[in-house]
C-alpha cells in the first residue's frame, strides 16, 4: 500500500486550520489596552488646549491691569475666557508708567476623559505674565 505524502498547500493549510480563531483572540487581548492609549492622548489634548487658554487668559489680564488702574478689566477678561479660575494682580513700585504689574491665572483643569480622568486625578495650571503699567 501506498501511502499519500501531503503537498506542501495541504500541509499550510492545515496548520492554518489550527490557528483559526488566533488573530480574533489577540485582537481582543490588545484592544483594551489600544483603547486606552487613545483615552491617554485626548486627555493630554484637553490639558494642553487649557494650558493655552491660561497662558492666553494671562496675557489678556495683564494687558487689561497694564491700562486700567482698577484692574476690573483683567477680573472680566479672565472670568470671560476661563470661568472659574483664580486671578491675582501684583503691582510692583508705585504705580507709575513704566512700573511692572504681573498677572498670574491659575485654573483647576478637570480630567473628564472616561477610565483615564479617573486615573490621573485634576490638575491645577497656573501662568504668569509682566507687562509694564501704561497709564495712571
Amino acid at each position: 500500500m501506498r501511502t499519500r505524502k501531503k503537498s506542501d498547500v495541504e500541509s499550510q493549510l492545515s496548520v492554518h486550520a489550527d490557528e483559526r480563531g488566533q488573530a480574533t483572540v489577540e485582537f481582543a487581548l490588545v484592544l483594551p489596552v489600544v483603547i486606552t492609549m487613545l483615552l491617554v492622548v485626548i486627555q493630554v489634548g484637553f490639558l494642553a488646549r487649557d494650558y493655552v487658554r491660561v497662558a492666553h487668559a494671562s496675557r489678556e489680564a495683564a494687558r487689561a491691569a497694564s491700562v486700567d488702574p482698577d484692574g476690573d478689566g483683567a477680573t472680566d477678561v479672565v472670568e470671560y475666557l476661563l470661568g472659574d479660575a483664580d486671578l491675582d494682580i501684583e503691582r510692583k513700585g508705585s504705580g507709575e508708567v513704566g512700573d511692572p504689574i504681573k498677572a498670574t491665572v491659575k485654573y483647576q483643569a478637570h480630567t473628564n476623559v472616561p477610565i483615564v480622568g479617573a486615573l490621573l486625578g485634576d490638575f491645577e495650571i497656573s501662568d504668569s505674565t509682566t507687562m509694564r503699567t501704561e497709564t495712571e
